[in-house]
């Protein structure tokens, strides 16, 4: 997988939900809501701009192209799990989703985690 080119479209992604939540979420979710969907684009951004620069590092000969593609593939999973069921949350309401977001930052960690092991 490409991850480089995984990462611009999952950065254009965090854009378009938080231009979307900005402009046409505001109106309609109450601030609580609007936290919970704020902190899935800030995540999802973030995130996404890790798996940017990790994908970049194995063209230095820092770490091997495999090594950083099991990382990203877990920052890829965490994005989908904590910002996927915080956005859903804000949306819908349904609180249950909320129970999903912990795995997706137990994902994060593992994949920061697992970054240091392979860069050390």
């Amino acid at each position: 997988m490409n991850w480089t080119s995984t990462a611009a479209i999952l950065l254009a992604l965090a854009v378009i939900l938080g231009a979307f939540g900005a402009h046409g979420l505001r109106p309609r979710l109450d601030a609580d809501s609007m936290r919970v969907y704020e902190t899935a684009v800030m995540y999802h951004f973030l995130h996404a701009l890790g798996i940017l620069i990790l994908s970049v590092l194995p063209r230095t000969g820092t770490v091997s192209a495999s090594g950083m593609g099991q990382v990203c593939a877990i920052l890829l999973a965490g994005i989908v799990l904590f910002s996927g069921s915080l956005y859903l949350l804000a949306i819908t309401g349904t609180r249950i989703l909320g129970a999903i977001t912990p795995l997706g930052g137990v994902l994060f960690i593992a994949g920061w985690l697992l970054a240091a092991w392979r860069l050390r």
